[in-house]
């Protein structure tokens, strides 16, 4: 499928596929919906000095470059991914610049030139693990304390918003974990429910009125 690099509204890149008119980020601003959905309603609630985050849909690498600047924890991320960008795409990324991280560029191509399937220590506080593989072939049990869950749109692939996904999400959080997205579709909100999560609606980023963030209760 045709990819293309395009600017959003806020002067950040994201990826385009005209064939879908989807994108892998907000075309509103790609830097500020990860902002708004996985680090303020997500990373921000985590109070253990050592977290785990599992990555749906790794993309462009922008959430966990974003969770590496921002996080003040170590922090264990697996972030998956069955279709990753190619380097000739990462090339066209301006995040470091739009952030004003230059001296973070190392980390922003070492992130995307790593190894799959092995685990990377980055800095004494991050290790990051990528795996290629399709969502539905997840299956970890209470490993995680956070989901970012930034798969395409319902629309376009539903098959990845379904009960079956999302029980696989729910098993592989620990308890009181809690799993951030920026859809906010009633199907999605009841197949979460469905599974046992306890659902909000949250205020969404620029250009979508509402967000969902889903958490295990307690046994």
């Amino acid at each position: 499928m045709k990819r293309e690099i395009i600017i959003t509204s806020d002067g950040s890149t994201t990826i385009h596929l005209p064939d879908w008119n989807e994108h892998y980020h907000s075309k509103h601003g790609a830097i500020q919906e990860a902002y708004h959905v996985f680090i303020k309603s997500g990373l921000a609630l985590q109070n253990k000095s050592e977290i785990s985050i599992l990555e749906i849909g790794f993309g462009t690498g922008l959430n966990c470059f974003i969770t590496f600047l921002e996080s003040d924890k170590t922090v264990n991320y697996v972030g998956v991914e069955a279709y990753p960008v190619v380097s000739e795409e990462v090339a066209k990324l301006n995040y470091v610049a739009e952030l004003k991280a230059t001296s973070k560029q190392g980390f922003f191509d070492k992130m995307h030139s790593l190894s799959w399937e092995d685990k990377h220590e980055i800095t004494k506080d991050f290790y990051l693990t990528k795996r290629q593989q399709f969502f539905k072939d997840i299956e970890y049990e209470e490993a995680f304390d956070l989901v970012y869950f930034d798969a395409f749109g319902a629309e376009h692939q539903p098959d990845l918003w379904t009960e079956d996904i999302f029980k696989r999400m729910f098993e592989a959080l620990k308890e009181n974990g809690i799993l951030v997205t920026y859809s906010a579709k009633g199907s999605v909100r009841r197949a979460m429910q469905a599974v046992g999560f306890t659902v909000e609606r949250l205020p969404g980023p620029p250009g979508k009125r509402e967000m969902l963030r889903a958490t295990k209760p307690t046994v």
